[in-house]
């Protein structure tokens, strides 16, 4: 797996969990999609992001779109 696929992964979790959590637990949990959107429209712009440096230190190898 690379550093993109990982983080695509990721990011798609957060936003599927951060549903389910508001469809079952409580709508305040959408603020988790908010920022996981906002997240990816930052990384989009700077081309950092906090989840793709986290994964590089846990060893996962690079990819295309996060060196």
């Amino acid at each position: 797996m690379t550093l993109d696929s990982a983080v695509f992964r990721f990011a798609g979790l957060v936003v599927l969990a951060s549903l389910a959590l508001a469809h079952w637990i409580h709508p305040a949990w959408l603020y988790l999609t908010a920022f996981a959107g906002l997240n990816m429209l930052q990384a989009s712009f700077t081309g950092w992001c906090p989840a793709a440096s986290l994964f590089r230190k846990l060893g996962v190898r690079p990819g295309a779109s996060f060196d």
